[in-house]
């Protein structure tokens, strides 16, 4: 096994397994007991990373030398329903894992640490676009884990010389993503409209907000990318840099419709706390691996509607 994927289950998991099995590598993967995985060439472990002795066991039977540390609860909306759960996954998790990693003897690998643009938060008057150099300030529960999560990495690559890469990845979007986040909301929205499943009305939350959005695919590359050339210690911006406002997003996906259809704003939908705008500086990135983006926006909500219609049966 030359890659471990920790927490692949779930939407990116898949993709950058893709983009391991393309790139020669052999992964393995590990998963909740709950959730389904299987792909060709990928040994795959349940794994709870509440028990730090469980990854032990796995990581030193195994002894992956490129460890990619997926596993989060990844949902802004659901922070603020359930923020011990995500403080568990999203802190204690990783506390768990750098320390089963540090447990082992004669045991060096290379690890990314999945963090997010979230973490920056609110911004001072012309920040953006934001670089890694940026103060933090989150502005919700999931944020602040994730800025938590960021610093252990900081701690752990300093102060034990571990090969820790540390990212902050702004939104990305895809085929497969939950509807909890919004891209995929539209998407599933529109294409039960044009199955005739519901009313030709959309229920949106703030459409203000502007958000720096990345294929999924663009995304795992960087990822595997910054494995290879990004230096330890280090943290990345993963973006596409340029935000867009969700209005334009629901705009680009209204515009590739069948259908008429009427706005309305849900107030369920609606966040305790919104940063009016995020956007990456992706300079450092490009230069440490000449990483650039490769799929169009509209190219991906493109996809990600037609994935719908295909459910339905009216594509």
């Amino acid at each position: 096994m030359d890659a471990l994927v920790i927490g692949a289950g779930g939407f990116v998991g898949r993709y950058l397994l893709q983009q391991l099995l393309e790139d020669g590598k052999t992964p393995g993967a590990t998963k909740l007991p709950r959730e389904a995985l299987k792909m060709d060439g990928v040994e795959v472990f349940d794994l709870d990373l509440g028990s730090q002795s469980a990854i032990r066991q796995l990581l030193e039977r195994e002894r992956p030398m490129q460890i990619y540390h997926l596993a989060a609860q990844s949902s802004v909306g659901l922070s603020w329903k359930e923020p011990e759960l995500t403080v568990d996954v999203n802190i204690k998790g990783t506390l768990h894992l750098l320390e089963a990693i540090r447990s082992i003897p004669e045991y060096y690998p290379r690890i990314l640490l999945v963090g997010s643009g979230e973490e920056y938060g609110y911004l001072r008057e012309g920040a953006c676009p934001i670089d890694e150099a940026e103060p933090l300030h989150p502005g919700n529960i999931y944020a602040v884990t994730k800025a938590c999560q960021n610093m252990l990495g900081s701690v752990y690559a300093r102060a034990y010389g571990m090969g820790i890469i540390m990212v902050r990845a702004f939104n990305h979007i895809g085929v497969g993503q939950a509807p909890t986040f919004v891209a995929a909301d539209f998407a599933l929205q529109i294409a039960e409209i044009e199955a005739g499943l519901r009313p030709p009305v959309m229920q949106v939350g703030n459409l203000a907000a502007k958000r720096d959005f990345s294929d999924v695919r663009d995304v795992v590359r960087a990822y595997t990318m910054l494995m290879e050339r990004g230096m330890s210690g280090e943290t990345y911006n993963v973006g596409s840099g340029h935000a867009v406002a969700i209005q334009e997003l629901l705009d680009t996906l209204l515009d590739l419709s069948r259908e008429s259809i009427t706005v309305e704003q849900d107030p369920a939908k609606m966040r305790p706390s919104d940063v009016p705008i995020i956007e990456a500086d992706i300079n450092r990135l490009n230069e440490h691996t000449g990483w650039e983006p490769q799929y169009p926006l509209r190219e991906t909500l493109s996809t990600m509607l037609d994935d719908n219609r295909r459910r339905f049966g009216i594509l």
